[in-house]
């Protein structure tokens, strides 16, 4: 398999499964550690605040190694990755071993009000998004409140949803961690900048 391509993207470019357990005849206390063991090979344990947004899109917080077996499930083709650190060597191993694509947007997470969103990234990472070869796909940054909150707003928006109902995604995801810059930000995102992406091929 050939290793996956990383496209760091910056402006302004841009269940549980349990097999059944042995005979309970054999009570000892050996028997009981060996089928405990194997029984985890079959959970899958998704990401924090893991949910699907729309057909072939899902979004999480940032997953770990105990969610790999949930993750290749998805059969994702790519992942949106929206921190500017460098991605683990873990995460990148499962990367490469499944063929999946990733593409960085490295978003400043900050809840201070002179830290300002930059719109061509988060148009950059749209474009990624919306673009169906992409998919399945899943948008993620380190808690999958904010910065992914954003980002699924702007989708929102370009999905003509009403904004009522846009800033109440955000919110259930960020609960009491909600900050008004952000939806502020999604308040005022230019859909216009992306409308002209349905008429090209390939994109939803």
């Amino acid at each position: 398999m050939n290793d996956m391509s990383i496209h760091n993207c910056r402006a302004p470019m841009c269940l549980k499964t349990v097999q059944p357990s042995p005979a309970a005849a054999d009570m000892s206390p050996e028997k009981f550690v060996a089928a405990d063991v194997k029984a985890e090979d079959h959970l899958f344990v998704p990401p924090l605040n893991f949910s699907m947004v729309d057909y072939g899109i899902y979004r999480s917080g940032f997953p770990n190694s105990a969610n790999f077996p949930f993750l290749k499930t998805l059969g994702l083709q790519s992942i949106i990755y929206l921190c500017p650190e460098p991605y683990p060597e873990d995460n990148m191993q499962f990367l490469n071993a499944n063929g999946i694509r990733l593409f960085q947007f490295g978003l400043e997470g900050s809840k201070e009000l002179s830290i300002k969103i930059p719109e061509d990234v988060i148009v950059c990472a749209l474009r990624v998004l919306l673009d169906e070869r992409n998919h399945p796909l899943l948008i993620h940054c380190k808690r999958g409140k904010h910065r992914t909150g954003c980002l699924v707003g702007c989708l929102r928006k370009w999905q003509n949803w009403c904004l009522a109902s846009v800033l109440d995604e955000y919110q259930r995801f960020a609960a009491d961690k909600a900050r008004v810059t952000d939806q502020r930000f999604i308040e005022l995102f230019d859909v216009s900048r992306i409308n002209k992406l349905a008429s090209l091929p390939h994109y939803i």
